[in-house]
């Protein structure tokens, strides 16, 4: 019996890994079941077995991925941390996230586009990104005199697409800075130390 759910919960991850790098690539609407079936070296039927729609196995890997980094970049969000120690964490969070997961940025922006209520649920289920909470602790900065004027909102727009645009533009990217695939992940780490630096300053008096 332990041999035969340790084979089953093996032949549903080779589905779960095969899918991902799938529907990666290719978003929902460009990936096949077959093509999913065949990386994971499993027959159609047997992979239906598992997952019955692509639509359910689609809706598995994107919670999956999507949630691997939400839940901390909005706990980052909602701590009592000083601004430019989040900002930090949160940019470092997110790039690194995005260089353990390359595909991601476009895989998620995507299906945004394509089905955008849909996603965003899928993302954040029945809450709200914390943009409140960022609201008020900036507008507190701004009164004080301690940072420049700025909407909370525009900070988390600045931050985000800051961390997010290499990785969607990468091939772009790597051609104008002639970087190899290990050079750009390289330059990618180097720039959670510039970017960070580069909102703080910003925003700083």
């Amino acid at each position: 019996m332990d041999k035969e759910l340790k084979s089953d919960k093996s032949a549903e991850q080779k589905i779960l890994d095969a899918a991902k790098q799938i529907f990666m690539e290719n978003g929902l609407d460009g990936a096949r079941m077959q093509d999913i079936a065949d990386k994971a070296g499993i027959n159609k039927a047997l992979l239906h077995y598992y997952f019955r729609s692509k639509d359910k196995l689609f809706e598995r890997i994107f919670t999956e991925e999507a949630q691997k980094f939400m839940p901390k970049v909005t706990t980052i969000m909602l701590s009592e941390l000083p601004l430019f120690e989040k900002i930090e964490k949160f940019m470092s969070e997110y790039i690194d996230t995005l260089s353990q997961n390359p595909l991601l940025a476009n895989f998620i922006l995507n299906e945004i586009h394509r089905n955008p209520k849909e996603m965003i649920k899928k993302i954040w289920g029945s809450h709200r990104p914390p943009i409140e909470k960022v609201e008020e602790h900036v507008a507190k900065l701004v009164k004080k005199g301690e940072i420049r004027p700025i909407k909370g909102y525009e900070l988390m727009i600045n931050m985000v697409s800051l961390c997010i645009f290499p990785f969607l533009a990468r091939p772009m990217v790597q051609w104008i800075t002639k970087t190899n695939d290990d050079e750009f992940m390289k330059m990618m780490q180097q720039r959670k130390k510039t970017v960070v630096q580069f909102v703080i300053d910003s925003i700083k008096k």
